[in-house]
């Protein structure tokens, strides 16, 4: 029997905190930035974007003028939009935990255009209020967004290996 027999097939597995980490990190920066460069770009004042992304769970509503400061509607979009950053941190941990900070950067750039292209060519039939967002910053904020999740998983991964089970079929 060979050492190779004889030792365990081991495979990586995915540092979930990381990716809450790396979720919460990107997304308040994705959003700090946003709301930095969302009136200057497009109008308004940093209560639109608020109130924009209040409306995911808040309804069209909380969208009527006039946008100035709401407690509910500043909860909802942090609340929301955090958890939005998370649960797409948590995808991008999944598909590039195995590859290293530059396949992190790279694939999470690739899977935030991913994020792009859904929330702004799919998702504006349901939420018809972020037509008017689709665009170059947009565009650049969710590759930028993606690249950051994914170099911020990859550098606070800590790496982890786990035996694969395998089944009395392949031992046969």
């Amino acid at each position: 029997m060979s050492t190779e027999e004889s030792s365990p097939r081991l495979r990586q597995v995915v540092d979930w905190s990381a990716a809450v980490w790396a979720g919460l990190i990107g997304g308040a920066a994705f959003l700090v930035v946003n709301l930095a460069l969302t009136p200057i770009l497009f109008g308004g004042n940093v209560w639109v974007s608020i109130r924009l992304l209040a409306s995911i769970v808040m309804g069209t509503e909380v969208l009527a003028p006039p946008a100035t400061f709401d407690a509910g509607a500043l909860a909802a979009a942090l609340i929301t939009h955090l958890a939005l950053s998370v649960a797409f941190a948590l995808l991008v941990a999944f598909v590039v935990h195995r590859w290293g900070l530059i396949i992190g950067i790279v694939g999470g750039a690739a899977l935030g255009l991913f994020l792009y292209l859904i929330n702004f060519y799919t998702l504006t039939y349901f939420f018809p209020q972020f037509f008017p967002m689709r665009g170059g910053a947009m565009f650049w904020g969710h590759l930028l967004y993606g690249a950051l999740v994914g170099g911020l998983y990859e550098a606070f991964e800590i790496e982890e290996f786990e035996p694969i089970q395998e089944d009395a079929a392949q031992e046969a």
